[in-house]
C-alpha cells in the first residue's frame, strides 16, 4: 500500500503561500513571495531529499501543476528538473484535460478522492504532495493524507493562505522525525495517527 505525503514548505504561523517567488502567487493582495529562499542551503536541500527517499510519484493540484510546468522543464541541466521530469505526476483538476502538456502527467478527473483513495491501495511506493494547499485539505477532509514533511521556516508573515487554514477535522499527528538545517529549518515529519 502506498501513503500520500503532503511535502509542504510553511512558516511558524502556517502560511503556505508562494515560498519560491515574488511574483508565484499574489492572490488576496499577498506580498511576501519568495519567503522560502533565503532559507534555502545544502543542508536542508539533503533533509529534503532523505524526506523523500520513498517517493515513487507526485501530486499537484491544477495551480501548483501549471506553476511548476512553466518553471521546471525550461531548467535544463538542473537535478530537480530532471527528477520532476520523469516523475510520474498525478494531476487533480477539474478544469484542465488530457492530454497535459507535462511528461509523465496523468489527469485524476471525476471523483479525485476515489481516484486518490485507489492510488493509495495500489502496492507500491509513496505519492508525494507538493505544495498544492487547497489539494491538501481537501483531501485532508477526507481522510487521504497519511503523512506531513513540513519544512517549517522560522519566519512569522501574519497574512497569506496557510496549510491548515478552514480544515474542519481533527487529525492527530505523531512526530516522527525533526532535523533542524543549519538556517534553521525544521524538517518535522508527522504520520498521521488512525
Amino acid at each position: 500500500m502506498s501513503e500520500i505525503v503532503a511535502f509542504e514548505s510553511v512558516t511558524i504561523d502556517g502560511v503556505t503561500q508562494a515560498p519560491a517567488r515574488p511574483d508565484e502567487d499574489a492572490r488576496d493582495g499577498f506580498r511576501h513571495g519568495g519567503w522560502a529562499v533565503p532559507y534555502s542551503d545544502e543542508s536542508m536541500g539533503r533533509a529534503a531529499a532523505a524526506s523523500m527517499a520513498t517517493a515513487g510519484a507526485i501530486m499537484l493540484g491544477r495551480r501548483t501543476y501549471e506553476d511548476f510546468f512553466r518553471v521546471w522543464p525550461a531548467r535544463k541541466g538542473d537535478p530537480y528538473s530532471r527528477i520532476l521530469d520523469e516523475s510520474r505526476k498525478y494531476v487533480a483538476s477539474s478544469t484542465l484535460r488530457e492530454p497535459l502538456p507535462w511528461v509523465n502527467s496523468v489527469l485524476l478527473a471525476g471523483d479525485v478522492f476515489g481516484a486518490v483513495d485507489a492510488l493509495r491501495r495500489e502496492p507500491g511506493r509513496d505519492i508525494v504532495i507538493l505544495g498544492s494547499g487547497e489539494l491538501v485539505r481537501s483531501l485532508m477532509g477526507h481522510g487521504l493524507v497519511d503523512r506531513f514533511v513540513l519544512l517549517i521556516h522560522p519566519l512569522v508573515l501574519g497574512s497569506g493562505r496557510r496549510l491548515f487554514g478552514q480544515v474542519e477535522m481533527l487529525a492527530r499527528l505523531r512526530l516522527t522525525a525533526a532535523p533542524a538545517t543549519d538556517r534553521g529549518v525544521v524538517v518535522a515529519t508527522y504520520a498521521l495517527e488512525r
